[in-house]
């Protein structure tokens, strides 16, 4: 995946700015809920059609998004409850992008925008639920075209180029194609180990 090569290529970079912010005596999971907080804000401003500069937050939201792991390694600070806390607010966080997206086109009266949002709400939750129903079921379950990453870089990309609609067409699509990809592979793996069902 995308995310995975770019963060081993930049570790180096967020290991040193994670030491210096862990440094102010912030908490990893303050800095969650801060992130989450951060990315409301830029719901706000898509809510209100300033695609431009909701871009150019949600970048800044996504950098400030990365700092709350590293802060928890340079201080040893490493939880289950963090790393819970943290899928669990992107989620959140997630939602409310599109959903201020869904909310502006709405206003708009632009149904079809409002639909490809919604559309992209139900995928990116798919996405993540079928990863977190695999792993309760004892199936690792990474694989998939379109993981977070890519769909918050594709939303930057629509929102900085003015090109929202075919960036949301492409994130409906892609998200739920994913969360179907992970379907498939669970059923997949769990047939080979002997406990699936052929249907």
């Amino acid at each position: 995946m995308l995310s995975e090569w770019l963060r081993a290529r930049t570790a180096g970079l967020v290991g040193s700015v994670a030491r210096l912010v862990a440094a102010s005596g912030v908490s990893p999971n303050a800095l969650t809920v801060m992130g989450l907080a951060f990315t409301a804000g830029v719901a706000v401003v898509l809510a209100r059609g300033a695609f431009l500069a909701g871009g150019l937050l949600l970048v800044a939201a996504a950098l400030f998004d990365t700092l709350d792991g590293g802060v928890a390694r340079a201080t040893g600070r490493v939880s289950a409850f963090g790393a819970f806390l943290d899928s669990t607010l992107d989620r959140w966080a997630e939602a409310f992008l599109y959903g201020g997206l869904l909310w502006w086109f709405w206003q708009q009266g632009m149904g079809r925008e409002a639909a490809l949002a919604y559309a992209t709400i139900i995928g990116s939750l798919m996405v993540s639920y079928t990863r977190a129903r695999a792993e309760g079921v004892g199936v690792e379950c990474k694989v998939g075209w379109f993981t977070r990453f890519e769909r918050i870089a594709l939303l930057v990309l629509g929102l900085l180029l003015n090109q929202i609609t075919v960036a949301l067409a492409l994130l409906a699509l892609l998200s739920n194609l994913t969360a179907l990809q992970r379907l498939w592979h669970v059923r997949r793996v769990l047939e080979e180990e002997g406990r699936g069902e052929a249907g």
